[in-house]
């Protein structure tokens, strides 16, 4: 099995190389990580300029820094490693829970594997004012490799590994609400500037990532690419049928 190891903490990360010795037990093993940290980048790609390739060997791993962000490091990888069965994204240092999936580099980087009909497998962890004890964790990646990799119906799936598990555990993504509160100040020089608030106005609710967390399970959230909301959009034809409406539209038209 060929295995591509991505995240957006950067090449050097301690977790990618955490990540990639997990990896080497289930086969070939190539790192492609961006040259400096992308935290937060989302599913941003590069556009407007080149990006170049350099490789540079981590720990007998053959690995290589991109001057692009996660999703552009899985991108080439992919087109430049031919075979690959699987991305792994991570171990990415912090948390990857309910509403920061939606800007997460490290998960950007799973999802553009799934985009690009390949399978991606994200993995975060809370760094609690230090490194992660990615020995303690060794166990529990290996356990949810064992899981997942056979797995081959789950395309994309986000785990979330507290930093003391004692189990795997299934959950849906959290989405709670926030205050969003800007608070404006100002820098030693008198200049404003200001801060986006995130305290949460709602509780955890059971059965999420963010409560199995709490329970010190690491949660797996399988997640699909289409964001279609299936109910509204029944819904919403029920009270305005616009297709049917528009066919009669074309229908006069032609006429």
């Amino acid at each position: 099995m060929r295995i591509l190891v991505a995240n957006d903490d950067g090449i050097y990360s301690p977790g990618i190389l955490a990540l990639a010795r997990a990896a080497a037990r289930y086969g070939d093993v190539r790192i492609m990580a961006p040259d400096v940290e992308q935290s937060s980048m989302g599913h941003a790609i590069t556009h407007s300029r080149p990006l170049s390739v350099k490789r540079t060997p981590i720990d007998g791993f053959d690995a290589y820094r991109v001057n692009g962000t996660p999703a552009d490091c899985v991108a080439l990888g992919l087109e430049l490693w031919e075979g690959v069965e699987v991305v792994l994204s991570g171990i990415n240092l912090g948390y990857n829970l309910g509403n920061s999936m939606w800007h997460s580099g490290t998960l950007a980087a799973a999802k553009q594997a799934a985009l690009l009909g390949n399978r991606g497998i994200a993995f975060s962890t809370p760094t609690r004012g230090g490194e992660p004890d990615f020995e303690r964790l060794a166990p529990y990646v290996q356990e949810v490799l064992d899981l997942l990799l056979p797995e081959t119906s789950l395309d994309l799936v986000n785990v979330n590994l507290p930093p003391e598990p004692t189990r795997l555990c299934w959950a849906r993504q959290s989405v709670r609400h926030y205050d969003g509160r800007v608070v404006a100040g100002e820098d030693p020089s008198g200049r404003k500037h200001f801060w986006v608030t995130v305290k949460p106005v709602e509780e955890v609710e059971e059965g999420t990532d963010r409560w199995a967390v709490r329970q010190g399970f690491v949660a797996l959230t399988p997640l699909r690419l289409d964001l279609t909301d299936g109910d509204a959009l029944k819904q919403a034809r029920a009270r305005n049928p616009l297709t049917e409406a528009s066919s009669r539209a074309s229908s006069t038209r032609e006429a």
